[in-house]
C-alpha cells in the first residue's frame, strides 16, 4: 500500500514539475518580443525585491521555532520591553524604502508597458483587427482586405497594432510571449501593440472565462520573415473563400474550428461589429 502511494505521489510531482517548465516555455519567461522582453524585466526586478522582503521571514521562522522548541529547556523567551532607536528604524525605514521604492517602479513601467503606446520600428505598424467570437478569434487584416480565423500572422521586426473588440460576450486577449492581456468587450474597442524579435510560432488565448469552450479557445501566432509573411499572405488569398454574409453567420455557432482563411473580408466589418454589438442580423449590412 506505502510502495503505491509512494509511486503515485512520485508521478504527480513528475507531472506537476512537467506542467510547470511548459508554463516557462510558453510564458513571458520566454520573450520573443520587445514588450514581453520588458514584462520579464519587470519580474525580475520584483523577485529580487520579494527576496528581500519575504527571504527574512522564510528563513527566520523556522529558526525561531526551532530555538524556542517545547523540548528546550534551556532557552525561555523572556521579553524585556524598552524602547530602542535602532530597533524602531530596522522595522520602519526598510519598508518605506521598498513602498517608496516599488511605486517609483511601477509608475514607470506601467506607462512604458501601456498596451496602447506604440511600438517604436522603422516600419509603419501593420494594423490587424481581433474579434472574439464564442469560442474562436476572428482576425481582419484590413489593408490586404483578408481574415482568418484562429491564426495570427505578424512579420518580425514589423509593429502591429491590433484593435480589440467582441462580438459577443466579454474576453481577453493574451499572446504571453509577445504582450500582456487586454480584455475584448462588446460595443468597445481595446488595442495591444506588439513586435515579435524573431521567426516563431506562439501560443495566443482568451483567458477570460465564457463557456464549456473556453479552454480551447487557442490560437497559434506565426512570427514570419517579410517574405514568409508575403507567402503567408498569397495562401490567405488563394483560399478562394470569402467571408461574406453566410460565412459570417456561421461564426456564431459556439466552436472552435481549426484555422480558415478567408480571401476577401468586407472593408469596414470590425466598424460594423463595434457599433451593433451581440446583434447576429448584422450580416445584411457589412456590405454596404
Amino acid at each position: 500500500m506505502s510502495r503505491t502511494f509512494f509511486a503515485r505521489s512520485l508521478t504527480l510531482i513528475a507531472v506537476v514539475c512537467l506542467a510547470g517548465c511548459d508554463a516557462i516555455n510558453l510564458g513571458v519567461m520566454q520573450a520573443a518580443g520587445p514588450v514581453a522582453e520588458q514584462q520579464r524585466h519587470l519580474y525580475f526586478l520584483l523577485a529580487v525585491v520579494l527576496i528581500f522582503v519575504a527571504g527574512p521571514v522564510l528563513v527566520l521562522t523556522p529558526i525561531i521555532a526551532w530555538h524556542y522548541r517545547l523540548s528546550n529547556k534551556h532557552n525561555h523567551f523572556r521579553p524585556q520591553w524598552d524602547f530602542s532607536w535602532w530597533l524602531e528604524g530596522l522595522i520602519w525605514i526598510p519598508p518605506i524604502g521598498i513602498v517608496i521604492g516599488l511605486s517609483v517602479l511601477l509608475w514607470t513601467y506601467t506607462h512604458r508597458l501601456d498596451p496602447y503606446r506604440p511600438v517604436v520600428g522603422t516600419q509603419p505598424p501593420l494594423e490587424i483587427q481581433a474579434v472574439a467570437l464564442d469560442w474562436k478569434w476572428l482576425f481582419i487584416y484590413p489593408g490586404d482586405h483578408v481574415a482568418t480565423i484562429n491564426q495570427l500572422a505578424l512579420p518580425v521586426g514589423r509593429p502591429v497594432r491590433i484593435s480589440i473588440t467582441s462580438g459577443t460576450v466579454m474576453q481577453a486577449l493574451l499572446i504571453p510571449r509577445l504582450a500582456g492581456q487586454i480584455y475584448a468587450m462588446a460595443g468597445m474597442r481595446t488595442e495591444l501593440n506588439l513586435a515579435a524579435s524573431h521567426a516563431g510560432t506562439f501560443r495566443g488565448e482568451n483567458v477570460q472565462y465564457n463557456g464549456d469552450g473556453f479552454a480551447k479557445q487557442k490560437f497559434d501566432v506565426l512570427a514570419l520573415s517579410a517574405a514568409d509573411y508575403r507567402r503567408w499572405l498569397a495562401r490567405v488569398h488563394a483560399a478562394a473563400r470569402p467571408l461574406d454574409q453566410t460565412a459570417y453567420a456561421q461564426l456564431f455557432a459556439r466552436t472552435t474550428p481549426q484555422p480558415i482563411f478567408y480571401s476577401q473580408a468586407p472593408p469596414r466589418l470590425f466598424q460594423t461589429i463595434l457599433a451593433r454589438p451581440h446583434a447576429h442580423d448584422h450580416t445584411t449590412e457589412m456590405h454596404r
